[in-house]
Formats: structure tokens, sequence, C-alpha cells
């Protein structure tokens, strides 16, 4: 499993098996969601989705294993790994994204190590600097 020690060494909240949360949702430290979790936004440290777990909300966090269901926008400050059977539909925003195969992703993949930054700026700016001292 994707595990670095500052990331799931303790799980400290669970929405369990057959358990339904709706609501406003922010935890510091780790969360493992094997139930349904439908809110606005979900703020969390560290998440943790297993392969029953659903999930319909924006998420920010620091890192997240994911497994199961996410329909929603993921940024995530250091890193989102989705496992085999992950589904994904929404924007993923990360410094680092690790996607194993059979894992389903329907949309917008932002790599950059500025989560909050504009990276098609940098990268036009980073172009047009590089190649001007071609064209002269």
């Amino acid at each position: 499993m994707f595990k670095r020690n500052d990331d799931f060494s303790e799980v400290n909240s669970v929405i369990g098996d057959n358990s339904y949360f709706q609501g406003t949702f922010s935890l510091k430290g780790a969360l493992r969601v094997s139930g349904c979790y439908e809110g606005e936004t979900l703020v969390v440290e560290n998440l943790f989705v297993s392969p029953n777990g659903k999930i319909k909300s924006n998420i920010k966090g620091n890192a997240l294993v994911i497994e199961g269901t996410i329909i929603g926008n993921i940024e995530a400050s250091s890193r989102v790994m989705l496992m085999p059977t992950s589904r994904i539909l929404g924007e993923v925003r990360t410094p680092e994204l690790i996607i194993q195969n059979g894992a389903i992703l329907e949309g917008l993949c932002i790599i950059t190590p500025k989560t909050a930054g504009n990276p098609k700026e940098d990268i036009l700016s980073f172009y047009e600097s590089e190649t001007s001292k071609f064209r002269n």
C-alpha cells in the first residue's frame, strides 16, 4: 500500500461500512471512508477511501489514497494515489499523481508543485522565454 511516515500511520476518524454522512466535514488527521459521504467540501489532512467508499464532494487535503468512488474535484498539497478499483469524476490538482492500472479517471489533471498556481501561464511563459533566443 502507498504509505509514508506522515500519511496514514494513525487513522483517527472513520465513516464505516453502511454509514452515510452528509454535511460539512473538516478534520485534522486521517480519515478512512468505507461508507458514503456527501457534502460541499471535505477538508482533511490525509484521506483513504476503501473500495466500497463513496464520496460526492470537493476534497482538499494533503495525501489521498483512493480505492473507491469520488465525484468532485480533488486538491492535494502532497500526492494522490489512484488504486486499481478507484473511479474518479472531477478535476485532480496535486504535485504528485500515481495512477495504477485499472483506475478510472474522467476529468482534468493538473500536476504542478504549486497547487494554487496557474500552470498554463507558467508553461507558456517558460516556452516564450526559452524560444525567443532562437527567433532573434
